[in-house]
């Protein structure tokens, strides 16, 4: 299924310049291929490429956006599977996920489209005082010129799209810094990107190392920063990025409130699973703290367990498997140490907390020390916390004692909780009846506090990346 190489994309087209970065099948620990990696001098060209082809991309119809975007989507249905597969591999994501990811970067795509073509202005009445009455005023959206993305390992496909398709929508020229670890999903959309008649240098798409990718964040020619990562890259890229606009999806702590009110127990054990541990929790708003209240605590914590420990683990391509391998050895070695840290510290491990390798069990612990990393921090993997609560307004007190703040899940079935809940959790998005990690890729979505600024979603992604243009009128008085 993987081709031999593959090459990195500069200014549009394909560059075969070397083998230098192996990509490893994160389940059997094998090169599955090997991806050619950019320079600091690629790098420079790219975003010179990038600088001369913002004029054009502004001057692009709307309708010639739209018809790039509708390409891709074709493309990409024709290719589903092979990205899918290819997902599977490098991300080590159980191969439904992966389909359903490869539809998500679909949708994606489509919604770009669509909105493509309705990136509107405003008519200002300026006849609201005496000195303006013979005004005219109206403003539009123009792109804000050449963006930087970078992308994470964890979603390589969508979280890349939700920065490509908005500024193919709008009309912004791009470079792209993949994860890494994650590199080929990327790489295939900027193979279809290829096949269109976007103006040279319209994008990049560069693999690269760590330590070559400062210009990414520091060049003065990109206008925008957008980075999915940990709140410790991004904030310090934040700090070096200059004059740009910045957009920062960052880390969280996801918490759901469980009230005593919602009734169907089998319901939210269901959601509880799929949000704690689809791929296998390495997701910015997996289920990590869950808040039960004190009469059904008892009950929903033995169902959870029955329902966790009974998960399959194992090679990501079997259809079965719910939980595959994590992303690398360190990031299950940094798992092993809080899970085991957690329980000397006095937390009741319910289930799971082994580890094989990259493989960690679908973990379960009870009454985590506030104090523990793996209830203050991102845990991002294959664990969830349980503690009981007596009142609504404590539960609310305690998902909002974080330094992050993305999204929160409540279950409860009165409208009255559900309103206290959206207007008092601190974090950017209220999941009223499901959990947290639940995302539409239109909805406005991202953080507040540690977790943070701007938001994804492509109309809100498209004002990041556009900017407002004001023409006002003046009529003569023998007009």
């Amino acid at each position: 299924m993987l081709k031999e190489s593959y090459p990195y994309y500069l200014a549009n087209r394909p560059v075969h310049a070397n083998s230098g970065l192996d990509v490893i099948d994160k389940y059997t620990g094998e090169v599955a291929t090997r991806v050619a990696v950019a320079d600091a001098a690629a790098i420079d060209r790219a975003i010179a490429s990038a600088t001369a082809a913002a004029e054009p991309m502004a001057r692009m119809a709307a309708h010639e956006r739209q018809a790039v975007l509708e390409h891709c989507v074709a493309r990409f249905r024709e290719r589903a599977e092979e990205l899918a597969q290819t997902l599977c591999i490098e991300g080590g994501k159980p191969i439904k996920d992966s389909r359903g990811e490869v539809a998500r970067l679909i949708d994606t795509f489509k919604i770009a489209a669509e909105d493509s073509v309705n990136i509107t202005g405003e008519v200002l009445a300026m006849d609201r005082s005496a000195r303006s009455a013979n005004y005219r005023g109206m403003w539009k959206r123009v792109p804000i010129g050449p963006c930087s993305f970078i992308s994470p390992f964890n979603f390589p496909l969508n979280l890349a799209a939700h920065k490509v398709a908005p500024a193919l929508a709008v009309g912004c020229p791009f470079v792209l810094k993949p994860a890494s670890l994650t590199p080929l999903g990327a790489l295939i959309i900027g193979e279809i990107l290829a096949e269109t008649n976007l103006p040279e240098g319209a994008f990049s798409i560069l693999p690269c190392k760590r330590d070559g990718a400062g210009l990414f964040t520091t060049d003065e020619r990109l206008k925008l920063l957008s980075f999915t990562g940990s709140p410790e890259v991004g904030w310090d890229l934040k700090a070096k990025a200059g004059k740009k606009k910045v957009v920062l999806e960052l880390g969280g702590n996801a918490a759901v409130i469980v009230d005593k009110d919602w009734g169907d127990l089998d319901d939210v054990v269901e959601r509880l699973v799929v949000g704690a541990y689809y791929q296998s929790g390495q997701s910015c708003i997996s289920v990590q703290r869950i808040l039960i209240h004190e009469d059904i605590y008892d009950e929903l914590r033995d169902r959870l367990v029955k329902a966790v420990s009974t998960l399959k683990m194992g090679d990501p391509k079997d259809e079965d498997t719910f939980v595959g391998p994590v992303i690398s050895d360190v990031e299950a070695d940094r798992m092993e140490r809080w899970i085991n840290s957690a329980v000397a510290a006095g937390a009741m491990l319910l289930c799971g907390g082994t580890r094989d390798g990259r493989m960690i069990a679908p973990t379960l612990l009870e009454n985590v020390p506030k104090s523990e990393p793996a209830y203050a921090e991102e845990f991002f993997g294959p664990m969830a916390l349980l503690a009981p609560f007596s009142d609504f307004d404590q539960a609310i007190a305690e998902v909002n004692d974080s330094r992050f703040g993305l999204q929160a899940g409540v279950f409860t079935r009165d409208i009255y909780k559900a309103q206290k809940a959206w207007d008092r959790l601190d974090v950017g998005g209220v999941v009223i009846g499901d959990v947290p990690s639940w995302r539409v890729d239109h909805m406005p979505y991202g953080g507040v506090k540690d977790s943070g600024i701007g938001r994804e979603g492509i109309r809100y992604a498209v004002e990041d990346m556009s900017e407002i243009r004001l023409m006002v009128l003046r009529i003569p008085p023998n007009a």
